[in-house]
């Protein structure tokens, strides 16, 4: 068993608003229209904004990242991702 298998029963790593980087390469499985399968979708070190939030098979959150520079939004895991800033709005006193 993976250890972010149960990971729904934890509130998200990330929230809407927060800029992230991409820490491994993301290919297109298949699921973005318009690419080919296996067409790089973003690269490592490429910075975006989570704009939703979602959940694949009941088990993990996937957070729609949107990069701006590239002008589509990219569907991530949490191990794929890391905070550079948070939202200053959810940042408890």
């Amino acid at each position: 068993m993976q250890l972010d298998e149960l990971e729904l029963h934890l509130p998200p790593v990330f929230d809407i608003g927060d800029k992230v980087r991409i820490r491994k390469l993301i290919k297109n499985d298949g699921t973005f229209p318009g690419k080919q399968v296996g067409e790089v979708l973003a690269n490592i070190g490429d910075i975006g904004y989570i704009v939703s939030i979602g959940t694949y098979l009941q088990t993990a959150y996937i957070y729609a990242v949107h990069f701006l520079d590239k002008g589509y939004v990219v569907g991530c895991r949490k191990r794929e991702l890391e905070a550079v800033e948070t939202n200053p709005e959810n940042e408890k006193e």
